[in-house]
């Protein structure tokens, strides 16, 4: 089992940034890849960036050069960096990890994009 907790949502001004956090425990030597992803009001779970343990990230286009995920293996915590914050990234987050076949999923933290 492998449990995900994630902190550093909130509310942000267009424009803005933040930084989400998400600490993983339990059996995390069993733990290939991490990342983030994110549902809006009305609108389905979906991915935002997956990290390796190697270090390989794969981005959605949406986020691709305002998003920046980092990965801190001694800690076994990921990090999001969001800049130049939209509204249309309003969503509720939510971080996630994969060992072999199972997915884990976090219980997410909301971000609100609002003037």
């Amino acid at each position: 089992q492998v449990q995900l907790v994630e902190s550093g949502g909130g509310l942000v001004q267009p424009g803005g940034s933040l930084k989400l956090s998400c600490a993983a425990s339990g059996n995390t030597e069993h733990i290939y890849a991490m990342g983030w992803y994110r549902q809006g009001p009305g609108k389905q779970r979906d991915m935002v960036v997956i990290i390796s343990s190697g270090g390989t990230t794969n981005y959605a286009a949406s986020v691709k050069g305002r998003f920046t995920i980092s990965r801190d293996n001694a800690k076994n915590t990921v990090y999001l960096q969001m800049n130049s914050l939209e509204p249309e990234d309003t969503a509720v987050y939510y971080c996630w990890s994969r060992t072999g076949v199972l997915e884990y999923w976090g219980q997410g933290t909301q971000v609100t994009v609002s003037s």
